[in-house]
């Protein structure tokens, strides 16, 4: 009993290595978002080569085994296999929402992102940036001018407090008595030693803005070191020859973290303009590396999906046809869980049942085609039985009542009874053929030397038959039993000299023909002769039927058995008054001689 499983043919990866792949898809577009993005805000560029080779072999990929999988369904198509129209209207369906899904998200994303640009753009950023930054220049500039104008008209003096002897040893200061004038918020004297070295002489402030050495610059504004200067400036004030004052003003509390974050803002605003020049490009990448493969991991798994759900219906109709063509020996092994499994048991008792079925009719066929078989066979025994006694009795009744003439009858009923016999031994010969099983010992053969062979002798023996084998290709070799297929045509050629009364055209072709997945040859001998009555048609192939006085109807079952031994098949078309034509069917095998075949000139062209 043959067993076919619910499964695809064509599958190039089942539903959990999708689920898989699509698994490492999310997790890969998780980990290379956070990369793509912060490597976009940074500057605000299309990702560069490596990195679009890197983010679009996933939605190659993709592309690949989706076109793989179209390409599968579309060879179904043109082959016609079952379930295939119903393969694609299903993944129609599948694509037709895959798409009512997306469009959605894309149609508003792509408002939102509309909407976005035309209102960044609506926004002067560069110009309030711009006047942050002025501003910030602009107070800058006037702590400057303050500071200036602090030191020129205060004097210093009596907030200082000494920090060292004579030998600027330093000590702790005394508490401050005074308060310093505007924001200022340290002043720091320092003194030139004989030695030639500058010893912080007087302090007063802020501890945290004392400068433990004193500056390269001994008049003007100090440059600021950070983050030791952090929102002060200060300014070097000569007070004696070995002696310099530094001022330390407040710019107050964050200014130069203020002024930081406005040039940084500067910059972000630098990047947000190039990003949304790029914003067509970086959608569009957005889309292929993110968006995009999933749309296609959707495809593929609506594809996988479809395969899934129509196999057992292909599966089942592959099967009904089978059986309608006569295989009984078809059963469907079902999936475990499968929703059709209870049509597809039911359907496999069906065909048990039948098989069951038609073994018992053919075993029932068989007895009847035996029973008239043996009584035709004993009627066409019987009848040369009656000649034979009578010619026997005939003898003996001369010998005993005139032996002397005995020889004037014994020359002529020998004769007869041997004419009888030798008929007995034909009818046993074709009945043997006809009942014994037959292995054909195959070898390749070639149709034109073939047939040649078996028309040359019947051309000279008939003149009045002409042979047409111009059609029968020169390189045609088909793998057979020569004896049996010579066999085969000498018995149709002459039935089909005897149809036309030894005048006439017989025509000898070979056509390659294709039968579902299998190629054959084409043999087909047609006649001119008086043709086959309707009556007698359905009865050719039946053994010991015969419209010829001397037949003894086993040649065409004969034929037919050889012919279905070699696993081929025999049928003819036939019109009264018009001529005969038998066609032979015989397989072929994969082979230089197929091109042949398919090379040869028909129908004279």
């Amino acid at each position: 009993m043959k067993t076919t499983r619910t499964r695809p043919k064509y599958v190039v990866i089942n539903v959990g290595g999708l689920v898989l792949i699509y698994v490492l898809l999310c997790i890969l577009t998780i980990v290379f978002s956070r990369s793509f993005f912060s490597d976009t805000l940074q500057d605000g560029r299309v990702p560069g080569t490596l990195n679009l080779i890197v983010f679009l072999t996933i939605p190659v990929v993709l592309l690949i085994f989706l076109a793989v999988s179209i390409l599968s369904l579309f060879r179904d198509i043109i082959a016609r296999r079952a379930g295939s129209k119903f393969k694609a209207r299903l993944l129609a369906y599948f694509i037709v929402i895959v798409a009512f899904s997306a469009a959605p998200v894309t149609i508003i994303t792509g408002i939102s992102v509309t909407e976005i640009l035309h209102f960044w753009r609506s926004i002067n950023t560069n110009a309030a940036a711009a006047a942050d930054q002025n501003f910030a220049l602009d107070a800058y500039s006037l702590h400057m001018e303050r500071l200036e104008s602090l030191i020129k008209r205060t004097d210093f003096s009596p907030f200082m407090v000494r920090d060292g002897g004579a030998d600027g040893t330093m000590r702790q200061a005394p508490p401050q008595t005074a308060e310093m004038p505007g924001r200022i918020a340290a002043v720091q004297d320092f003194r030139l030693l004989e030695d030639g070295t500058w010893v912080s002489w007087a302090f007063t402030g802020d501890e945290a803005r004392r400068l433990q050495n004193p500056p390269l610059i001994l008049q003007g504004f100090i440059d600021r070191e950070m983050p030791r200067d952090a929102d002060v400036i200060r300014y070097a004030v000569p007070v004696e020859r070995t002696l310099v004052r530094i001022v330390s003003y407040s710019l107050g509390e964050g200014f130069d973290a203020g002024v930081e974050a406005i040039e940084n803002e500067m910059d972000h605003f630098q990047i947000i303009d190039s990003i949304m020049a790029n914003l067509q490009p970086l959608l569009i990448f957005f889309y292929g590396v993110f968006f995009f493969p999933s749309l296609l991991m959707t495809l593929i798994i609506a594809i996988s999906f479809t395969r899934r759900v129509t196999q057992p219906i292909v599966e089942l109709t592959e099967a009904t046809r089978r059986v309608a063509e006569g295989d009984f020996s078809i059963q469907i092994l079902a999936r475990r869980g499968d929703e059709l499994g209870l049509l597809i048991r039911s359907f496999n008792a069906m065909v048990q049942d039948l098989e069951k079925s038609r073994a018992a009719l053919i075993k029932t066929e068989k007895i009847s085609i035996w029973q008239n078989m043996a009584q035709q066979l004993a009627h066409e025994i019987k009848n040369p039985l009656t000649p034979i006694k009578l010619s026997a009795e005939r003898v003996l009744r001369r010998w005993r009542n005139e032996p002397e003439r005995v020889g004037e009858i014994l020359e002529s009923s020998m004769l007869a009874i041997i004419q009888e016999t030798e008929g007995l031994s034909t009818l046993l010969t074709e009945f043997r053929t006809l009942s014994r099983p037959m292995e054909p010992s195959q070898s390749w053969t070639r149709l034109r030397e073939l047939v040649t062979e078996i028309t040359t002798p019947y051309g000279s023996s008939h003149p009045g038959i002409q042979f047409d084998i111009e059609h029968v290709g020169e390189d045609v070799s088909v793998k057979i039993d020569r004896h049996r297929i010579a066999q085969v045509l000498t018995n149709l050629i002459i039935n089909a000299i005897d149809a036309m009364d030894g005048k006439g055209l017989i025509d000898i072709r070979t056509d390659l023909v294709k039968k579902r997945e299998s190629q054959y040859c084409r043999l087909s001998i047609k006649d001119t002769g008086k043709g086959i009555s309707k009556d007698e048609a359905s009865h050719i192939f039946t053994p010991y039927f015969t419209t010829k006085e001397s037949g003894t109807g086993l040649g065409l079952p004969i034929v037919e058995r050889i012919v279905n031994d070699h696993g081929g098949a025999i049928w003819f078309n036939s019109a009264e008054g018009l001529g005969t034509t038998f066609f032979i069917d015989l397989p072929l095998d994969t082979s230089p001689s197929i091109q042949a075949l398919v090379n040869a000139p028909k129908d004279g062209k």
